[in-house]
């Protein structure tokens, strides 16, 4: 729904690649290089999908991703290289100052208590 922010989430030992769609709605997509080592490490892009102009994002392994949910509800659809493990799973917090996401926010975001409790950059496990 509306406001809800998921991310910014990432594999460690069995990284995926996203393909992201959006099936229902409109959400902000935002991916963050987290490569150690690349010249681009903590630069961030994000784009606008919807539903309407089933534009897509490839998120490359080595990424972090996350949304925003702009519209009313929003349904989103990935395709990963990997499957999902639990144990493998990092997170970087949504704010995080050292990427400096520009989020097109006009109210709080609603988070998971799992999403608020993620560490800066510098701070996450990798």
């Amino acid at each position: 729904t509306r406001g809800i922010l998921r991310g910014l989430h990432y594999q460690v030992e069995r990284p995926q690649a996203k393909l992201v769609s959006v099936v229902e709605g409109e959400i902000f997509d935002v991916a963050v290089d987290i490569r150690t080592g690349s010249p681009n490490y903590g630069k961030w892009v994000g784009v606008k999908l919807d539903a309407t102009t089933r534009k897509q994002l490839f998120v490359p392994a080595g990424f972090a991703h996350g949304f925003l949910v702009l519209s009313e509800r929003a349904l989103v659809s990935y395709k990963c290289t990997e499957y999902y493990e639990p144990k493998s799973e990092g997170g970087i917090i949504w704010n995080c100052p050292e990427i400096g996401v520009e989020w097109p926010l006009d109210v709080a975001p609603v988070l998971s208590a799992k999403d608020a409790a993620y560490p800066s950059l510098s701070k996450a496990r990798k």
